[in-house]
């Protein structure tokens, strides 16, 4: 066989995709619940797409924050992490060789061989501490721009997804004329959604589809049954 023929199919995920995922996922399920629930309480469309913006655009803002909060904790972790190992190094660096010479213990490698790697990492310190890091530690160096990212992916995404269920109501004459054109589109959405979410994830295609919209169709119906019934 000609290895050069040979091509592997490995998803690659990035925190890109992951920060959609969120901010979409999150985005066509809450305002398409709070439009379903206000549609069974009011009778003006307008009171329905008002509160839908201001929550997409709350959300968008909380979402958004959140991603930066999470990105700026992973890079404040990794440095704290990284401090402490430059510290480990420079004054227990036998200790440090150990472990060195453990990992490659745990992939049955001699202890010649652990030695003379172990030995060969030590000449070179940030060498050594990126190794220890990713190794010992199983930390990666996150994207200095991470955190600003993540908060515009998410919140971006938020509302792009939050726009489509509130959509109908600028085009229809109730609320209710509205949710029934909002619930079709809103579904079909979340089904296309998680269908490409659990392609990228490679998870089950189809049951992962209809996971997502049935849970963006469940969260609906509450928030409609419940309006309705304090309405009542």
């Amino acid at each position: 066989m000609d290895i050069h023929l040979h091509k592997e199919a490995h998803l690659k995920s990035s925190d890109f995709i992951t920060d959609v995922v969120i901010g979409m996922s999150d985005g066509l399920t809450v305002p398409f619940a709070l439009a379903a629930g206000l549609s069974s309480a009011v009778s003006d469309n307008h009171l329905v797409t008002t509160a839908g913006i201001a929550e997409i655009i709350a959300g968008s803002i909380a979402m958004g924050l959140g991603g930066y909060l999470a990105g700026k904790t992973e890079q404040d972790h990794y440095s704290s992490e990284l401090r402490k190992e430059y510290d480990e190094v420079a004054r227990i660096p036998e200790k440090e060789k150990a472990e060195v010479r453990e990992i490659f213990a745990g992939y049955g490698l001699s202890e010649y061989a652990q030695n003379v790697i172990a030995d060969e990492l030590a000449k070179d310190k940030d060498k050594w501490v990126e190794f220890m890091m990713k190794y010992e530690l199983g930390l990666d160096e996150p994207d200095a721009r991470r955190a600003g990212k993540s908060a515009a992916t998410i919140g971006i995404s938020y509302i792009v997804g939050g726009t489509i269920p509130l959509l109908p109501y600028f085009f229809t004459s109730t609320p209710l004329e509205g949710l029934k054109i909002s619930a079709l589109i809103t579904l079909v959405c979340l089904f296309i959604f998680g269908y490409f979410k659990s392609k990228v994830t490679g998870q089950p295609v189809w049951s992962g589809a209809f996971k997502v919209m049935i849970i963006g169709a469940i969260a609906a119906g509450a928030a409609f049954t419940v309006a309705k019934l304090f309405g009542a």
